[in-house]
């Protein structure tokens, strides 16, 4: 019996260990080295609202919390060419990035989102 608890703990833990999704991520520094290098694939994905407040001008807008994120998004981007994301903080980009990534996109979540950008934008 005390195998068979064992046995369930370990399958567990390597179940849960394999549908981890790595995330890759850059900050806005290393952002705006790319922007000024070459044309990147560059989402927003924050919603009407927090875009009325400012955006880095190259990026494209898709909702987060739209019912059809994940159809638009997919429809948007090139697969053979990294989708570099962002929204407020970083926190709803890295869940857009996991969502990406289980459909094949290299997906990179900028660390900071949009509020890093900007503080570091009037230094």
């Amino acid at each position: 019996m005390k195998n068979i608890v064992c046995l369930f703990i370990m399958i567990f833990f390597c179940i849960n260990c394999n549908s981890q999704v790595a995330l890759k991520a850059i900050t806005t520094k290393e952002l705006k080295v790319l922007l000024s290098q070459e044309n990147i694939q560059l989402m927003d994905v924050r919603t009407p609202e927090e875009i009325k407040e400012g955006a880095i001008q190259t990026a494209f807008f898709v909702n987060y919390f739209d019912v059809d994120f994940e159809n638009v998004a997919t429809a948007k981007l090139n697969k053979s060419k990294p989708v570099y994301l962002y929204c407020r903080s970083g926190n709803r980009s890295g869940k857009a990035c996991k969502i990406l990534k289980e459909k094949g996109f290299e997906a990179i979540n900028v660390l900071g989102g949009y509020k890093q950008w900007n503080m570091e934008k009037k230094q």
